[in-house]
Protein backbone atom coordinates (compact mmCIF):
# COMPACT_ATOMS: atom_id res chain seq x y z
CA UNK A 1 0.00 0.00 0.00
CA UNK A 2 1.47 3.40 -1.11
CA UNK A 3 0.58 5.86 1.89
CA UNK A 4 1.80 9.18 -0.12
CA UNK A 5 -1.08 8.26 -2.71
CA UNK A 6 -4.50 9.93 -1.45
CA UNK A 7 -6.32 7.58 -3.32
CA UNK A 8 -4.98 4.76 -1.30
CA UNK A 9 -5.98 6.16 2.01
CA UNK A 10 -9.55 6.23 0.60
CA UNK A 11 -10.20 9.92 -0.11
CA UNK A 12 -9.68 12.51 -2.92
CA UNK A 13 -10.50 15.67 -4.48
CA UNK A 14 -13.37 15.36 -7.27
CA UNK A 15 -11.91 15.45 -10.64
CA UNK A 16 -13.95 18.54 -11.91
CA UNK A 17 -11.52 19.14 -15.06
CA UNK A 18 -14.21 17.66 -17.58
CA UNK A 19 -17.24 19.67 -16.25
CA UNK A 20 -18.97 22.45 -18.19
CA UNK A 21 -18.84 25.45 -16.23
CA UNK A 22 -22.70 26.06 -15.33
CA UNK A 23 -24.20 28.81 -13.58
CA UNK A 24 -24.55 27.54 -10.04
CA UNK A 25 -26.74 28.58 -6.86
CA UNK A 26 -27.46 27.25 -3.55
CA UNK A 27 -29.38 28.34 -0.56
CA UNK A 28 -29.41 26.76 3.25
CA UNK A 29 -30.89 27.54 6.27
CA UNK A 30 -30.11 26.96 10.06
CA UNK A 31 -31.82 27.71 13.05
CA UNK A 32 -30.80 28.70 16.52
CA UNK A 33 -33.18 28.71 20.04
CA UNK A 34 -32.09 31.44 21.83
CA UNK A 35 -34.69 31.48 24.46
CA UNK A 36 -36.91 33.83 25.86
CA UNK A 37 -34.85 36.23 27.88
CA UNK A 38 -32.01 36.78 25.14
CA UNK A 39 -34.44 37.62 22.20
CA UNK A 40 -35.78 40.35 22.91
CA UNK A 41 -32.27 41.22 23.61
CA UNK A 42 -30.92 39.94 20.40
CA UNK A 43 -34.14 41.69 18.29
CA UNK A 44 -33.29 45.46 19.90
CA UNK A 45 -29.77 44.80 19.62
CA UNK A 46 -28.92 45.46 23.21
CA UNK A 47 -26.40 42.15 23.69
CA UNK A 48 -23.49 42.86 25.56
CA UNK A 49 -21.14 41.98 23.29
CA UNK A 50 -22.88 44.12 20.60
CA UNK A 51 -25.58 43.60 17.55
CA UNK A 52 -25.59 39.84 17.04
CA UNK A 53 -27.65 40.02 14.19
CA UNK A 54 -25.32 42.17 12.17
CA UNK A 55 -22.30 40.58 13.29
CA UNK A 56 -24.38 36.77 12.20
CA UNK A 57 -24.70 38.38 8.69
CA UNK A 58 -20.66 39.46 7.90
CA UNK A 59 -19.98 35.68 9.62
CA UNK A 60 -22.32 34.23 7.29
CA UNK A 61 -20.35 36.32 4.30
CA UNK A 62 -17.16 34.84 5.60
CA UNK A 63 -17.80 31.52 6.69
CA UNK A 64 -19.33 30.93 2.96
CA UNK A 65 -16.04 32.48 0.91
CA UNK A 66 -13.79 30.12 3.41
CA UNK A 67 -15.82 26.65 3.22
CA UNK A 68 -12.68 25.83 1.25
CA UNK A 69 -10.43 26.66 4.40
CA UNK A 70 -12.88 24.30 6.24
CA UNK A 71 -13.08 21.57 4.58
CA UNK A 72 -9.92 19.90 2.89
CA UNK A 73 -11.79 18.47 -0.50
CA UNK A 74 -13.88 21.34 -1.09
CA UNK A 75 -12.60 22.98 -4.61
CA UNK A 76 -12.30 26.59 -3.80
CA UNK A 77 -14.58 29.23 -5.70
CA UNK A 78 -14.67 32.38 -7.13
CA UNK A 79 -18.09 33.70 -5.97
CA UNK A 80 -20.58 35.79 -7.32
CA UNK A 81 -22.72 36.30 -4.94
CA UNK A 82 -23.41 35.25 -0.97
CA UNK A 83 -26.27 36.53 0.79
CA UNK A 84 -27.35 36.05 4.41
CA UNK A 85 -30.48 36.96 5.74
CA UNK A 86 -32.55 36.19 8.66
CA UNK A 87 -36.00 35.87 10.31
CA UNK A 88 -37.13 35.97 13.55
CA UNK A 89 -39.62 33.36 14.76
CA UNK A 90 -41.09 35.10 18.19
CA UNK A 91 -43.21 32.27 18.87
CA UNK A 92 -40.02 29.95 19.44
CA UNK A 93 -37.81 32.70 20.64
CA UNK A 94 -35.84 31.66 17.52
CA UNK A 95 -33.81 33.13 14.24
CA UNK A 96 -34.13 31.54 11.26
CA UNK A 97 -30.38 32.05 8.95
CA UNK A 98 -30.63 31.39 5.61
CA UNK A 99 -27.40 31.52 2.89
CA UNK A 100 -27.44 31.95 -0.81
CA UNK A 101 -24.43 31.57 -3.11
CA UNK A 102 -24.34 31.78 -6.79
CA UNK A 103 -21.52 31.57 -8.82
CA UNK A 104 -20.40 30.15 -12.41
CA UNK A 105 -18.06 26.89 -12.03
CA UNK A 106 -17.45 23.36 -12.92
CA UNK A 107 -18.87 22.44 -9.14
CA UNK A 108 -21.75 23.21 -6.80
CA UNK A 109 -21.75 25.71 -4.20
CA UNK A 110 -23.82 23.79 -1.48
CA UNK A 111 -20.78 23.56 1.18
CA UNK A 112 -20.13 27.16 0.83
CA UNK A 113 -23.70 28.11 1.75
CA UNK A 114 -23.71 25.64 4.38
CA UNK A 115 -20.78 26.84 6.15
CA UNK A 116 -22.06 30.41 5.25
CA UNK A 117 -25.43 29.56 7.57
CA UNK A 118 -22.84 27.15 10.00
CA UNK A 119 -20.78 30.40 10.75
CA UNK A 120 -23.76 32.76 11.29
CA UNK A 121 -25.64 30.50 13.76
CA UNK A 122 -22.31 29.62 15.45
CA UNK A 123 -21.35 33.80 15.67
CA UNK A 124 -25.23 34.25 17.07
CA UNK A 125 -24.40 31.56 19.60
CA UNK A 126 -21.41 33.51 21.19
CA UNK A 127 -22.59 36.64 21.03
CA UNK A 128 -26.00 35.41 22.83
CA UNK A 129 -24.28 32.73 25.84
CA UNK A 130 -23.15 35.66 27.84
CA UNK A 131 -26.93 36.18 28.14
CA UNK A 132 -28.23 32.80 28.16
CA UNK A 133 -25.85 29.73 28.00
CA UNK A 134 -28.76 26.91 27.32
CA UNK A 135 -29.05 27.80 23.51
CA UNK A 136 -29.40 24.97 20.56
CA UNK A 137 -29.02 25.30 16.88
CA UNK A 138 -30.54 22.80 14.65
CA UNK A 139 -31.92 21.82 11.32
CA UNK A 140 -29.39 23.20 8.99
CA UNK A 141 -29.82 21.56 5.57
CA UNK A 142 -29.48 22.59 2.00
CA UNK A 143 -32.89 23.89 0.68
CA UNK A 144 -32.01 23.36 -3.09
CA UNK A 145 -29.33 23.63 -5.38
CA UNK A 146 -29.56 24.78 -9.30
CA UNK A 147 -26.79 24.54 -12.12
CA UNK A 148 -24.98 21.96 -13.35
CA UNK A 149 -25.92 18.99 -15.73
CA UNK A 150 -29.05 17.99 -13.03
CA UNK A 151 -30.41 21.01 -12.85
CA UNK A 152 -32.51 21.87 -9.69
CA UNK A 153 -32.38 19.89 -6.55
CA UNK A 154 -35.06 20.42 -3.78
CA UNK A 155 -34.76 19.03 -0.43
CA UNK A 156 -37.41 16.29 0.53
CA UNK A 157 -38.34 18.43 3.14
CA UNK A 158 -39.60 21.19 0.82
CA UNK A 159 -39.68 25.07 1.57
CA UNK A 160 -42.26 27.32 3.03
CA UNK A 161 -44.56 29.64 0.77
CA UNK A 162 -42.00 32.67 1.82
CA UNK A 163 -38.66 30.34 1.11
CA UNK A 164 -40.20 29.67 -2.64
CA UNK A 165 -41.44 33.59 -3.06
CA UNK A 166 -37.89 35.27 -1.52
CA UNK A 167 -35.47 32.21 -3.26
CA UNK A 168 -37.32 31.42 -6.45
CA UNK A 169 -35.62 28.26 -7.59
CA UNK A 170 -35.40 27.56 -11.08
CA UNK A 171 -37.99 24.55 -12.50
CA UNK A 172 -36.59 21.07 -12.22
CA UNK A 173 -33.74 20.10 -14.54
CA UNK A 174 -32.96 23.46 -16.25
CA UNK A 175 -29.47 24.01 -16.76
Amino acid sequence: MNTTDPESRGFSMADVRHKQVTARRAVAVGEISVGEVAYPLVVERRLPKGDALVMAEIAGLQGAKQASNLMPLCHPLMLDLVRVRYRLVPERHAIHVYCEVATEARTGVEMEALAGVSAALLTLYDLVKPVEPALAIGGIRLLFKEGGKRGLWKHPDGMTEAELAQYAPSEPNAP
